[in-house]
């Protein structure tokens, strides 16, 4: 082991100034050899889910996190041992914190993931050498506790205090544990190195709500004590569960928070006969040149909202309050609000008012597919003017949408329901939708933001504007 040392890889800063993420999966366990490159593990931020590449080749010694915790940026997640160090006083203990620190990033590779950077401040380690021995007195002690309690001994449960021991465990997992009233010192740690883990934390619960089952069985009434028993069994043991707000969760509340009370926002509706708008996507996907394409209503409304934005351009502005200005952009970067199993994320098409229908059908494609898969960039949800929610999916007629932060308007559209509809004098069961523009009342005035909601409309309604408006 003399030609080789351990090097200890950090959390990077994969996003803008982001302090902490969470680690989703490991691709690795200890002893796999990875070489440089080679994505290790998954993890989120406040913004999206990022995989890690090593920037080194060799061995996994050792993964410091379990999946599900969330760790400090600048925080070492994995040991690798690589050929040709010369650290062997590290390679003897590689978890005492002052060897560590010094070669854990080499100062030649500062990149960890291409166009972020890695943040170059240490941050603290828990020392992690006197952790099996900590974790070994705790077992025992809680061994010899439980056998002492069965011997009848007034005085045993007593002794186990002594040693006073911190438990290891995770910031998460201690949360828990506060949360479920369970006195981590009273935990068996199963996890690696004696850290006390979620399940764990669990199983003590499940141990303790166990207790007073027991004493329930000599009841004078044998009927009565199995119906009891039955009852909670069809529900949860807790009557209350909290999740833990974070990643992208806690990012989209904060945004949200930040928007309803910084920008004033006003909402209008319009409901719409989408009839021709409907049977034009039918068309379309019988077109080659959509061929292997995703052709669906968002597509046309996408491109009636970028019309009526050509047609409008205050709309696609942005107030910068530092300045006490109005920023016209002559872009458009179309958000559209994904509802992902990790929250809300809005992702954006850029440039989208410069791309053909078929373009911009591929990119809706690639962006919700994306979005799914939990794949999304930080770049790709970054800058965006103008948003569209389509909240029609889940069956509901139309919103009040809260803008997505910086931007100054959001169409909210509504489910594509048959109704019955007045067309060329008679009642008719046509296509309809109810659509909901939110916009910021300090740049969007209600002239504008009508314009812009009616314009949306007007070509939903007849979409050969398409051609003769754009």
């Amino acid at each position: 082991m003399t030609n080789a040392s351990v090097r200890e890889f950090k959390m990077p800063d994969v996003g803008e100034g982001l302090t902490e993420a969470e680690i989703l999966k490991w691709y690795v366990q200890p002893g796999d050899t990875v070489t440089d490159g080679q994505v290790v593990c998954e993890v989120e931020t406040a913004k999206a889910a990022v995989e890690l590449p090593i920037p080194y080749d060799g061995v996994v010694r050792a993964l410091h996190f379990p999946e599900g915790t969330t760790v400090d940026v600048g925080t070492s997640i994995i040991a690798v041992e690589v050929a040709g160090g010369a650290a062997p006083a590290q390679e003897e203990a590689p978890a005492a914190p002052a060897p560590a620190a010094e070669p854990e990033q080499p100062a030649a590779r500062q990149p960890v993931l291409v166009g972020y950077g890695v943040a170059t401040s240490s941050t603290r380690r828990r020392p992690r050498k006197q952790a099996p021995d900590a974790s070994a007195q705790q077992a025992a002690a809680a061994v010899q506790s439980e056998l002492n309690g069965h011997g009848g001994a007034p005085a045993a449960p007593a002794a186990p205090a002594a040693p006073a021991q911190r438990p290891l465990a995770k910031p998460p997992v201690r949360k828990l544990a506060k949360d479920l009233g369970v006195d981590l010192a009273t935990v068996t740690p199963t996890g690696p190195d004696g850290v006390v883990t979620r399940e764990d934390v669990h199983a003590a619960v499940a141990a303790t709500q166990a207790v007073p089952q027991q004493p329930a069985a000599p009841a004078p009434a044998p009927a009565a004590a199995p119906a009891q028993a039955a009852a909670p069994a069809s529900y949860d043991a807790a009557r209350e569960t909290r999740v833990p707000v974070k990643g992208v969760r806690k990012a989209t509340a904060a945004a949200m928070v930040g928007s309803a009370f910084t920008a004033p926002h006003v909402t209008e509706f319009v409901t719409v006969d989408v009839t021709r708008t409907m049977k034009l996507v039918e068309e379309l996907k019988q077109d080659k040149e959509f061929a292997g394409l995703r052709v669906n209503p968002l597509l046309l409304i996408a491109k009636a909202l970028l019309v009526a934005i050509r047609r409008n351009p205050g709309i696609n502005a942005s107030w910068d309050e530092a300045a006490q200005e109005i920023v016209v952009k002559h872009y458009v970067n179309l958000g559209i609000a994904a509802a992902t199993p990790r929250g809300l994320i809005v992702p954006n098409i850029k440039d989208a008012h410069a791309k053909t229908l078929p373009e911009l059908a591929g990119s809706l494609g690639e962006l919700v597919s994306t979005a799914r898969e939990g794949k999304t960039s930080p770049a790709a949800m970054q800058g965006g003017t103008v948003t569209i929610t389509n909240v029609g999916v889940f069956g509901v007629d139309t919103g009040t949408p809260i803008l997505n932060p910086g931007e100054s308007a959001i169409l909210a559209v509504g489910a594509i329901k048959l109704q019955p509809w007045v067309h060329k004098g008679k009642v008719k069961p046509r296509q309809v939708t109810t659509l909901a523009l939110s916009f910021d009342h300090r740049l969007v005035d209600g002239e504008l933001g009508s314009k812009v909601l009616a314009d949306v409309a007007a070509v939903l309604e007849q979409p050969k504007r398409l051609m003769t408006w754009a």
